[in-house]
């Protein structure tokens, strides 16, 4: 049997918390001088910022985009339960006698992980930028899709408040009548947005209930137009902080999480959604510079895909291309993988040890107008659609037990495509191109059927 995939960011987290048995790190700040960002100053928050906005409109919300996310801890205080959620999930990792293991590990690690968010303001800020970005959407739906407003955001991450589960149940409280499952993960991946599908088929599958309300879902938009403005626009704002006369040389490295080859390998199409992301923004740039596709957060021993970015900062260095840019390519906010790993660990210590002359990072997406659009528009026209529900939409369909053969399912999968996560005690979850299917003692017991009409 494959092993679960693993949830990338989650699994990148892991491998911080567990570091220091690997080896010591150095979380020096050292020369400002050779680093800097209006990315950093952008995402720390301000003891001053104003409370988070709350969503004014009082009327039953008729439509409900259930943003997916991974999620982190607010505030240090919130970083033991987080952690212990990470710990606990069997979907990210096995670990022997699990359920006493994982609060021994999170109650040691909690110290210095609370540290580690002392560093980038005291705790994630993907909440904030999430609310934000939701926000704005919602805003122009109510505009633009009149008839299927009102518009309600719902925030639904896996390790931490709002969880999944909590925001289906609001939604169904509220009483929507069109859910979207919108993940917030451009680029699909078995590990990330398929990890969030399987929160929601398990939380329906353990009620043991049909859905109230009708799903749709946006599982992947990695060449929106709009997102690819977004990108260029801040990677051209960081370029343009760059001394003249070094503009052109600079190499722009755009990172992404990594992955294990062992997902490559079953066909996820995670790396090349990530490589289309990154063809289309160099041609809206106009190929202004030389770029690699790098791949940051390897763990353990095992094969990841590669290169890694700090390996190839270091080459790059070695060769003589000490002025970098660094573009988050897979992230819509910024987290502990941009604030922490890549403007402390590569881009101030990793920097300076190999001589960097300029050292940029491009700001994430975070509170950008334009992707407040972004969203607006993937939403309408991956569910929506002129704002009539008859026309062409996806739907998620539930099929009772027992079952003979889910629709579309067959013995040669959709696109070579097969992905598989453990859940429900000895329950396997395959994903067989558009279909979700429970198998239980070598059988089909149930499915989740992605559905276009």
């Amino acid at each position: 049997m494959l092993r679960p995939p693993t949830n990338m960011a989650a699994f990148g987290a892991a491998h911080r918390l567990l570091g220091h048995i690997l080896k010591n790190e150095n979380a020096a700040c050292l020369a400002k001088h050779r680093w800097s960002s209006s990315a950093a100053a952008a995402s720390v928050p301000k003891s001053n910022e104003p409370n988070l906005h709350v969503q004014p409109d009082k009327r039953k919300p008729k439509t409900g985009i259930l943003m997916l996310n991974m999620g982190g801890p607010e505030t240090v205080d919130d970083v033991h339960d987080f952690l212990l959620r990470l710990f606990l999930d069997k979907d990210l990792m096995t670990l022997p006698a699990q359920s006493k293991l994982a609060p021994f590990i999170a109650k040691r690690r909690t110290p210095k992980i609370q540290k580690q968010y002392s560093k980038i303001g005291g705790g994630s800020p993907i909440r904030k930028w999430t609310e934000q970005q939701g926000d704005g959407m919602v805003k122009l739906l109510d505009e633009l899709s009149p008839a299927t407003a009102p518009h309600k955001y719902y925030v639904g991450f896996r390790y931490v408040n709002p969880l999944t589960e909590a925001a289906i149940e609001e939604m169904e409280r509220d009483g929507v009548e069109r859910a979207i499952a919108f993940t917030q993960y451009p680029q699909y991946s078995c590990s990330t947005t398929g990890s969030s599908l399987n929160a929601i088929y398990r939380y329906y599958n353990t009620k043991g209930a049909q859905p109230k309300m009708k799903w749709s879902v946006i599982d992947r938009w990695p060449t929106h137009p709009l997102l690819i403005q977004c990108f260029a626009d801040h990677i051209q704002k960081e370029l343009n902080m760059f001394p003249a006369d070094k503009r052109g040389d600079v190499v722009i490295l755009f990172s992404a999480h990594s992955l294990p080859m062992s997902v490559v390998n079953r066909g996820d199409p995670y790396p090349q959604e990530v490589g289309a992301t990154v063809q289309k923004v160099m041609e809206r740039l106009g190929y202004s510079n030389p770029y690699r596709l790098v791949w940051q957060s390897k763990v353990g021993p095992m094969p990841w895909l590669g290169p890694h970015t700090d390996e190839s900062i270091k080459g790059l260095c070695q060769r003589g291309k000490k002025n970098i840019l660094l573009v988050p390519i897979a992230f819509t906010s910024d987290h502990i993988e941009t604030l922490y790993e890549l403007d402390i660990e590569y881009a101030q210590v990793l920097a300076n040890e190999c001589g960097v002359e300029n050292i940029r990072r491009s700001e994430s997406l975070n509170g950008n107008p334009l992707f407040s659009k972004v969203s607006q528009t993937v939403s309408s026209a991956g569910a929506l659609t002129d704002g009539n529900y008859e026309k062409k939409t996806t739907e998620l369909v539930w099929h009772d037990l027992p079952m003979a053969s889910p629709p579309g399912v067959h013995e040669e999968v959709a696109d070579g495509v097969e992905f598989q996560a453990q859940l429900l005690g000895d329950g396997d979850l395959h994903f067989f191109g558009r279909a979700l299917v429970l198998f239980k003692d070598g059988k089909q017991r149930s499915a989740l059927e992605i559905r276009e009409h």
